[in-house]
């Protein structure tokens, strides 16, 4: 799991303001506290996906400031990340994954679509496929 810190501003008509700090062309809003730290994650995975579409880095999440609410997205989201993250250290590009994995580039699209339902075993072959591991573990919540 991901969780990035955002910034909640009373807007001036009723609902609060989103932003995220560690993605500047990010803003959304929500009706109050909880509306809004939901169409936050969902604004900051689309904005993620628009990088991995533009070949982008994406920044880890910063330090939050005492009591600053997060955006969390789901362990497959951060597996996803992650094989994006590998795929650019190492250069490889989709046609380059698919090619070790014999499947067809649609099914590699999939892996980095952020929407898509992708089994936890797939993303974990294409990591295996460029030399690493994908690791899970359990940490205290903050």
């Amino acid at each position: 799991m991901l969780r990035y810190p955002v910034i909640l501003k009373k807007d001036s008509n009723g609902t609060l303001l989103v932003t995220a700090p560690d993605f500047p062309e990010l803003t959304t809003f929500g009706e109050d506290k909880a509306d809004a730290l939901i169409r936050a994650a969902d604004a900051i995975a689309t904005v993620m996906q628009g990088r991995i579409s533009d070949r982008e880095k994406i920044p880890k999440p910063s330090q939050a400031r005492r009591g600053q609410p997060y955006a969390y997205l789901s362990t497959l989201v951060a597996a996803k990340l992650a094989l994006y993250e590998l795929m650019i250290k190492t250069g490889t590009r989709k046609a380059d994954l698919a090619r070790k994995l014999g499947v067809h580039a649609p099914q590699v699209d999939r892996l980095l679509d952020l929407d898509h339902e992708s089994r936890l075993d797939q993303i974990d072959s294409a990591v295996r496929a460029l030399g690493k591991e994908l690791e899970i573990r359990i940490v205290e919540a903050a």
